[in-house]
């Protein structure tokens, strides 16, 4: 069997007529890339700059129950609303939905920023999250119109240090946020990104767009977001909360798999689906959309649980934990820009995401040994290597994709994959929340001598808070973050099978060339291609 495929009509399809590519010269790229890189960093920003203010944010609403809510609601609306985004740009076009996007981002910013109750910031966070969706798939879909795919890597590296760069930064500016002006200012630092997103957007990104009949599928939309909500809401919040084995965590469960399995049948059925099964017809499409999931089932661990270790742990203040994950970013921004230029220069690309994989399963490896008395310069080696293998896959995952499609998929298509990504995240962190709970239970009855149950529940109690950590005395200290490193060492090993069938099925995936602004001009090819990419 083959492992490359010709050329398809993907983002750079050789297309006839008002329909055909409107690619832009590299001065105008680099001025809507200012644009869409902003939007985009405003999205990811968000996904880890609330964590370091979360407990001041429940100590002011006395709501500790409902803390994961404030992360959970924007991970919900996001990653439900990410296919929709990505059709509906399709139908209507890139710039009026990329800047309805950033409208609601800053709108739903501006209600978190002045939420008086932990249940209306929970609210505002969902409208946040909904415009987030829109910013991440139809930045890559913008990029997939201006930009011939063989070019494409050049740019694309761009965005993987952005998204590594926000997941770094939200720790440290969070923390410099919380502990300054206060909480309410890491929903109030998205104004002045996202207006100068917005001008830029709107004064640049003027692509034209073709009118045709369109029917935008609501009832596949409504059901695609009820499977996603149910479950999210079994992963993190029934099963932790009322037992795996509970009947509404099961509930829950089997409805997901309906809804999922009813949203295949309507989407077979309409006639313009948000998510056109024909898509996964594709080996190369359907292979990084796994590959997309898988990924981002592991990466969100260790971005998650890596600032617990230096707060708890190594207890350092939130500003000084973000300053200690540079070394990660590092990684990203030495591999992902580098990368993208080599599969600009020569078209190719396959190697990339089996090294990626590679990369991050050895950095799992190594984060799984942590200790109490790990030293950081270890530590720092152990986020480097992470940081290259997610920037050597992040966006070449997305291009590659994109260059597998029709053009007239291209938002659908990107808005996929991120929606694929998203929910292996948000599968991820409920998954990896699951096993530190359980295993810290296991592990601090393993280390505390003749433990009591009422001993056991309330040091697992105490590693909720990092203060309440530091307030223990001894021995009781010891033993809890003794359980809470050990726990997390479980964490990082949990990941191991998902890199490994992702590192199986970037081997698998067969690799096309990416097209060129030369073959714009052939086609003949198109058609061949398209029948040849079908075939497979």
């Amino acid at each position: 069997m083959s492992t490359t495929e010709p050329a398809t009509s993907g983002g750079a399809a050789p297309e006839t007529g008002s329909d055909a590519p409107n690619y832009l010269s590299h001065k105008q790229i680099l001025v809507v890339l200012g644009g869409l890189m902003a939007g985009m960093f405003l999205a990811a920003l968000d996904q880890s700059i609330v964590g370091t203010a979360l407990p001041q944010i429940v100590s002011e609403f006395n709501s500790l129950d409902k803390l994961s809510w404030v992360v959970t609601a924007y991970l919900l609306t996001s990653t439900a609303s990410t296919p929709l985004w990505g059709k509906i740009s399709d139908l209507y076009g890139r710039r009026p939905l990329f800047i309805a996007a950033i409208v609601t981002f800053l709108a739903g910013s501006v209600l978190s920023a002045m939420a008086q109750n932990i249940e209306m910031l929970i609210g505002f966070r969902a409208v946040q999250g909904l415009g987030a969706g829109g910013l991440m798939s139809l930045a890559f879909a913008t990029i997939g119109d201006v930009i011939p795919p063989r070019e494409r890597g050049k740019y694309m590296g761009y965005f993987g240090a952005v998204f590594g760069l926000s997941s770094v930064a939200g720790p440290l500016l969070g923390g410099l946020l919380t502990d300054g002006p206060g909480w309410r200012w890491i929903f109030w630092i998205n104004l002045p990104i996202g207006l100068v997103a917005l001008g830029i957007v709107a004064a640049v990104l003027k692509l034209p767009h073709v009118k045709r009949s369109h029917k935008i599928d609501y009832l596949g939309a409504a059901v695609i977001t009820g499977a996603v909500t149910t479950l999210l809401l079994a992963i993190s919040w029934s099963g932790p909360s009322n037992g795996w084995g509970n009947g509404t965590t099961i509930a829950l469960l089997a409805a997901a798999v309906v809804l999922a399995v009813a949203f295949v049948f309507v989407e077979l059925r309409v006639s313009e689906p948000i998510i056109p099964m024909d898509l996964f017809k594709g080996r190369i499409f359907s292979g990084y959309a796994g590959y997309a999931f898988l990924l981002g089932f592991a990466m969100f661990g260790a971005l998650i649980f890596l600032p617990l270790y230096l707060q708890a742990v190594k207890d350092l203040s939130p500003t000084r934990s973000g300053l200690a994950l540079l070394p990660m970013i590092v990684g990203i921004f030495s591999a992902s820009i580098p990368s993208g230029q080599l599969m600009s220069k020569n078209g190719r690309y396959k190697a990339f995401p089996i090294i990626s994989a590679v990369l991050v399963g050895g950095a799992m490896v190594l984060l799984s040994t942590l200790s109490l008395t790990t030293p950081y310069w270890q530590l720092a080696i152990y986020m480097f290597v992470m940081g290259a293998g997610l920037g050597l896959s992040m966006q070449i995952t997305v291009t590659a994709a994109q260059n597998s499609v029709p053009r007239q998929h291209m938002g659908t298509a990107t808005s996929t994959m991120t929606f694929f990504r998203s929910m292996g995240g948000a599968i991820g962190t409920a998954v990896y929340g699951a096993v530190l709970t359980s295993r810290l239970k296991d592990h601090l009855t393993d280390l505390v001598p003749n433990a009591t149950q009422s001993v056991v529940d309330g040091l697992a109690k105490a590693a909720n808070s990092v203060d309440a950590l530091h307030a223990l005395q001894q021995p009781m200290k010891g033993w809890a973050l003794q359980g809470l490193v050990q726990a997390m060492d479980d964490v990082f090993l949990v990941s191991l099978p998902f890199l490994a069938i992702a590192f199986i099925i970037a081997v698998i995936t067969p690799e096309q060339r990416l097209a060129g602004r030369s073959d714009d001009k052939k086609p003949e090819d198109s058609v061949e291609s398209s029948a040849a990419a079908a075939m497979h």
